[in-house]
């Protein structure tokens, strides 16, 4: 069964900008709608079913062609739960710094104009590769240290204060809006200790599920069942397909 991904709203990213819905172009899109994998051109692995654009979202059918064995490997970790997070590619047409189009913490423009030009599965989906804007032709980075071609915002056009500020990133976190700096900066150290506890899980697992493949295939040469000189080939055909189907 398809599962329907959303591929973008109007809230605030982790960059500080906003990309409205409204104005997102999605017609030429919609005539070669295919999807790639982590924004490399040559890499498809599929394409976006009945695209909707409702309030203030975009969402869409992901359907996998299995054509190539990435697509095949995307679309059984897709249906495993270890990929599933889409990416889109916007082109920047109009921007705007109205008050009206100004929340807390943003730091850059709203993107008040756009038109959709890719779409693609990644891993982690708010890093500087997984995240792809463009003005003029140019491709705008919106990690730290990165080059925007938008200007910063003027902290006089937001009319934020620094307490507001921290208000909205309280709520965010989940706290409440009386929270101080201090307990949004544990609750931060909280939120990272747990992705590098998530991280080295993920490791641990992998480094697994690989000593599973070679003892797999070391038996299987034991037994006479495979060759010795196959070994690093199905080592490297288990890592792909995983133990089970490596076994069958």
């Amino acid at each position: 069964m398809n599962k329907r991904v959303r591929l973008t709203n109007d809230s605030l990213n982790s960059y500080g900008y906003r990309v409205l819905t409204a104005g997102v172009d999605i017609s030429q899109y919609q005539r070669n709608p295919v999807v790639l994998y982590m924004h490399t051109r040559g890499q498809i692995v599929g394409i976006l079913k009945d695209i909707q654009k409702e309030d203030d979202e975009i969402t869409a059918e992901i359907v996998f062609d299995e054509a190539t064995d990435l697509s095949k490997r995307c679309k059984k970790q897709w249906e495993f739960g270890s990929l599933r997070m889409v990416s889109i590619g916007f082109d920047v047409i109009e921007t705007s710094d109205a008050p009206e189009h100004i929340i807390a913490g943003q730091r850059f423009p709203t993107v008040v104009k756009s038109r959709l030009y890719e779409v693609s599965v990644v891993d982690i989906g708010a890093n500087d590769d997984a995240i792809k804007l463009r003005k003029n032709g140019k491709l705008m980075t919106l990690g730290d240290g990165g080059d925007c071609p938008l200007p910063p915002l003027d902290n006089k056009l937001t009319n934020k204060s620094p307490q507001m500020e921290l208000k909205a990133l309280a709520l965010q976190l989940g706290l409440p809006e009386t929270a101080d700096e201090a307990a949004v900066n544990a609750q931060l150290a909280k939120l990272k200790a747990a992705e590098e506890e998530a991280a080295t899980l993920r490791a641990d697992k992998e480094k697994l599920e690989e000593d599973a493949i070679t003892a797999a295939v070391d038996t299987a040469i034991a037994e006479r069942r495979l060759a010795a000189d196959k070994k690093q080939q199905f080592v490297g055909l288990g890592k792909k397909l995983g133990l089970a189907d490596l076994k069958s």
